[in-house]
C-alpha cells in the first residue's frame, strides 16, 4: 500500500510571503489536493533575531487570502502539533541527544579560531578536503561528557560515516543529482547556544511529521546531502525531494524589489483577484498540457502533477499578469461582476453611497458595459465616473476637448445630434433608439462617422474613449444627456 501524501510548506517569519514562497506554498497544496494528501503548514521561526509574531500573521493572512487551506497547521491543528519550531525546541534536544547516545553525533569543543587555524591549514597543504577536520570526533565519551558538564562551550556534529560514499539523490523535477562524499564533512546540528541548526530542525520535524515529499525553491538543493545524511543517522525514511527552479525578472536576474512588487499582500492591496494570481503563479514552472492557460483552482487541485514542473528558470511577466486578471474578471457572469467587483470600487471611489439601491436592470446593464473594460478592481470605478457625473459635474479632458469639440464645425454636429435626441421621448431612451437617431447624420453632414460621433462622445463623456455610446446614454438618462449636449455646445466651434 502506498504511503498517503503528506506535504509541508515551512516558511520563516523573517518577513512577508514573497512570490517564490507562494509559489512553493501553492505546488505543496495542490499536490496535496491532487493525491488525496495532506498539506501542512508550519512556521519555521528558529531565526529569534529576524523571526517576529507580526510576521507570522503576515504570512497566515497571505496564505488566507491565496485559498490555501492548510490540513494541519497554525489556527487548525493536527496530530504532529506544535507547528511553530520555536515550541519543538525540546524534540530537537532528544533527537539530539539520542544520536549522542548511539554514537551518531559527538560534542565538539574547537573554538571558532580554531577551527579557522584549521581551515588555513587545510588550504595550505592543499588538501582536498577543507571542511571541519574532525578534531573531536574520537575524544572518548566519558572525557567529553565531563568536558560538557564542567561547562566547557560545545557544538554537537553529525557523524558522517566514513564509508558513507556519495550522497545520490532522485529529485523528482532535476533527476538524478550526485554529491561527492568529499565535500560531506561532520556538520553541526546544535550550536554552542543550545538551539539546533536548519539542516537538523528541518529533519527532525519532516521526520516526526510522516513528511513524504519536500517540494521547495531549487536554493535548497545544497542543503539536500546534509540533510539525508541526518535522516539517516535518525532512522527516519528520506522523502521524495522535487526542487523547483527559480523566478527570473524580465532582465533575467533573480526576481527582487527592483523589479516590482514581490509581496503576496502588495498584490493583493492592488487590486489582484486571488484565483488569477494562484492560476499565473501555478504557471510559473509548471504547465496542464503545454498550451492552456486559464486553469480554475479546481482544475489544478485535480491536475497538477510533479512530472510536469519544469527544469528551467521562469520569468515573471507583469503584463501576462494583468493579461490573466482580466480573464479572471471577464468571465464572470455581469451580477457576480457588479456584487464582488463594480459596486465595491464605486463606493470606494466615493461615486456611491453606502448601501444605495439601484434598479437591478440598470446595475445588470451598467455591468455588461463595464465588466469587458475592466482589467483591474479600480478599472470598474475610472470607467464608470462619467455615468455617475451630472451635467454640471462632469469633468471634461483638455486633449479631449482640443480633439473632439474645439474644430470647425463641431458646434454644427452637436446642434443636430441635440435636435436628433430630443425628438426622442423619455420611454423610448434606449441605446437602440439613440443609435438609430444619431446615426444619419455623419452622411447629413457630409462627415466622417468617427467625427461625429467623437463629438457626441466628448460632450457627453468628457472624454475620447467610453463604452459603446448608445448603452452609456441610456444609463446616463435623456434630460442629463442633452444638458451636457448643451453645455459641451459652448466649447464647440
Amino acid at each position: 500500500m502506498t504511503q498517503p501524501v503528506r506535504v509541508r510548506f515551512a516558511p520563516s517569519p523573517t518577513g512577508k510571503l514573497h512570490i517564490g514562497g507562494a509559489r512553493t506554498a501553492i505546488y505543496n497544496w495542490a499536490f496535496a489536493r491532487s493525491n488525496g494528501g495532506t498539506f501542512i503548514l508550519r512556521i519555521d521561526d528558529t531565526d529569534p533575531t529576524r523571526s517576529t509574531d507580526e510576521n507570522t500573521q503576515i504570512i497566515l493572512r497571505a496564505m488566507r487570502w491565496l485559498g490555501l487551506d492548510w490540513d494541519e497547521g497554525p489556527e487548525v491543528g493536527g496530530d504532529f502539533g506544535p507547528y511553530a519550531q520555536t515550541e519543538r525546541l525540546d524534540l530537537y534536544r532528544e533527537a539530539a541527544e539520542r544520536l549522542l547516545a548511539e554514537g551518531k553525533a559527538y560534542p565538539c569543543f574547537c573554538t571558532p579560531e580554531q577551527l579557522e587555524a584549521d581551515r588555513e591549514a587545510a588550504r595550505a597543504r592543499k588538501d582536498p578536503f577543507q571542511g571541519y577536520q574532525r578534531r573531536c570526533r574520537n575524544i572518548p565519551a566519558d572525557e567529553a561528557r565531563a568536558r560538557m558538564e564542567a561547562g566547557e562551550p560545545y557544538t554537537i556534529r553529525i557523524k558522517v560515516p566514513e564509508d558513507r560514499g556519495d550522497v545520490v539523490v532522485d529529485d523528482a523535477v532535476h533527476g538524478r543529482v550526485t554529491f561527492a562524499a568529499k565535500e560531506l564533512d561532520d556538520f553541526v546540528i546544535f550550536r554552542s547556544d543550545g538551539t539546533p541548526t536548519y539542516n537538523f530542525a528541518t529533519v527532525v520535524d519532516d521526520a516526526a511529521m510522516g513528511i513524504t515529499h519536500v517540494i521547495r525553491g531549487d536554493d535548497h538543493l545544497s542543503n539536500t546531502p546534509r540533510q539525508v545524511i541526518v535522516y539517516e543517522a535518525l532512522g527516519a525514511p528520506v522523502p521524495v525531494f522535487a526542487h523547483i527552479s527559480m523566478i527570473l525578472g524580465a532582465d533575467g536576474k533573480k526576481l527582487s524589489k527592483r523589479h516590482g512588487a514581490t509581496s503576496v499582500e502588495e498584490y493583493r492591496d492592488a487590486g489582484y483577484l486571488s484565483d488569477a494570481f494562484v492560476n499565473y503563479l501555478a504557471l510559473l514552472g509548471w504547465s496542464l498540457d503545454g498550451e492552456t492557460t486559464v486553469i480554475p483552482r479546481d482544475v489544478l487541485a485535480r491536475e497538477f502533477s510533479l512530472e510536469r514542473i519544469s527544469k528551467n528558470p521562469a520569468t515573471f511577466d507583469p503584463k501576462k499578469l494583468d493579461w490573466m486578471n482580466a480573464e479572471y474578471i471577464n468571465r464572470m457572469d455581469d451580477a457576480t461582476f457588479a456584487d464582488t467587483i463594480m459596486l465595491p470600487e464605486l463606493h470606494k471611489a466615493e461615486l456611491i453611497d453606502e448601501g444605495a439601491e439601484f434598479d437591478e436592470a440598470w446595475v445588470d446593464a451598467l455591468a455588461a458595459i463595464v465588466k469587458p473594460r475592466t482589467k483591474m478592481p479600480a478599472d470598474a470605478a475610472i470607467v464608470s465616473a462619467p455615468i455617475f457625473a451630472t451635467a454640471d459635474t462632469l469633468v471634461y479632458d483638455e486633449k479631449a476637448v482640443a480633439k473632439g469639440l474645439a474644430k470647425e464645425g463641431m458646434g454644427t454636429v452637436l446642434d443636430a445630434a441635440r435636435a436628433a435626441l430630443e425628438a426622442l421621448p423619455e420611454d423610448g431612451w434606449t441605446a437602440e433608439a439613440i443609435d438609430a437617431a444619431l446615426e444619419p447624420l455623419p452622411e447629413a453632414l457630409d462627415l466622417k462617422k468617427r467625427i461625429v460621433f467623437q463629438a457626441v462622445r466628448v460632450a457627453v463623456c468628457g472624454n475620447l474613449v467610453s463604452p459603446p455610446l448608445g448603452e452609456t446614454m441610456e444609463l446616463i438618462g435623456r434630460d442629463d444627456c442633452l444638458a451636457r449636449i448643451a453645455r459641451a455646445r459652448e466649447m464647440a466651434l
